[in-house]
Formats: structure tokens, sequence, C-alpha cells
């Protein structure tokens, strides 16, 4: 049986080991799926270019896929602060804080409530460091990817990861004692 064969007959048998497996280690089925058939699609084309073949095809495919898991870790979208929920929220996504600094409606009571919310934003802005702050202002506002900024300012990736990172944190530590103060009221 040639290599490829072999790998597409490990494929048929033991698809579900390697999907429970995989599934463990990411938060959903569809992910689970993706990676699966990455590394398989990469297997495959690897095996064209073999020279002698793999002695436990498996181990490799498990090796394969473990690597792709941390990949896929590696390449998560760091955690942003328009996916803050509000205190209140359920699982609506209209409960966001992006859709609620963004909803126009014209209560005065929303109005009042937008407008200390953003007050207390730029406070918690102007309290952390510069790199912190314009890591957080141009993502978050300008949009700017992590990758540009990089290239932009020879900054390591995960080190603009973390900046932003810190700086979501503070703001929502500014956001919750917002919150805290007026739920006592």
């Amino acid at each position: 049986m040639d290599f490829t064969a072999q790998i597409e007959q490990l494929f048929k048998t033991d698809r579900k080991k390697f999907l429970g497996f995989i599934r463990q280690r990411v938060r959903s089925q569809e992910e689970a799926e993706d990676i699966l058939q990455d590394v398989f699609a990469n297997v495959l084309a690897a095996s064209q270019q073999m020279q002698k073949p793999i002695e436990n095809v498996a181990s490799w495919v498990f090796t394969a896929i473990r690597n792709r898991i941390i990949d896929s870790y590696r390449k998560k979208r760091a955690e942003t602060f328009s996916d803050m929920q509000l205190p209140s929220a359920t699982d609506d996504p209209s409960d966001t804080f992006e859709s609620f600094i963004s909803d126009r409606t014209s209560d005065p009571d929303t109005e009042l409530m937008r407008q200390t919310i953003w007050e207390r934003v730029q406070e918690g802005l102007a309290e952390l460091p510069p790199e912190q702050r314009e890591v957080f202002i141009k993502n978050e506002f300008q949009g700017v990817s992590f990758r540009e900024m990089s290239e932009e300012t020879g900054v390591n990736i995960n080190t603009l990861l973390a900046r932003k990172r810190y700086a979501v944190l503070h703001l929502r530590k500014k956001l919750k004692e917002l919150y805290d103060a007026l739920n006592e009221n």
C-alpha cells in the first residue's frame, strides 16, 4: 500500500479518534472539523514529497494535529474591548458594549448613560501608559491590525497583544466601578 493510500485509510478508520482528541482541546465542533481537515490536507500534500515512508503514520498525524492545535491557539484573535458584555447582558448580541455605545436612541436616560460610559472610557484611556493607550486606540477605534502595527513600529505582535490586554483589563475595571456605583443607587 502506498503512503497516500495509507493516509486515506487512516483518515477513514481513525477519523473519530482524531476528532475526539481535537475536540477536547478546542471550543467548537466546527473548529475541530476544520483542524482535522486542514491537517489531513497538509499531510496528504506532504506525502507527495516524502522520499521514504514514515514508520508510524498515526503518530506522525497526531503530532501534526497537536502542532495545528497549538497554532490555532497562537492565532486566536485577541480579546477585544468591544466583545465585552454589559453586566446585565443575556445571550442577545444587541447587549454588547459596542451596540450600546453606538445605539442612537434619544431617550435622555440612555443618552446620559452613554455619555457617562464614554467619559469613563476616556478617563481610563488617559490613565494608561502611552504604549497601551496607542495600541488600544489603533486596534479598537481605527481598526488597525496587530500585524500592521507590528510592521509599522517594529514591536513584536505578542508585545502588542499584551499591551492591548492590559488596556482592556484596566478599562473593564473602570467600567465595573461605574456599574457597581450605579447599582448602589
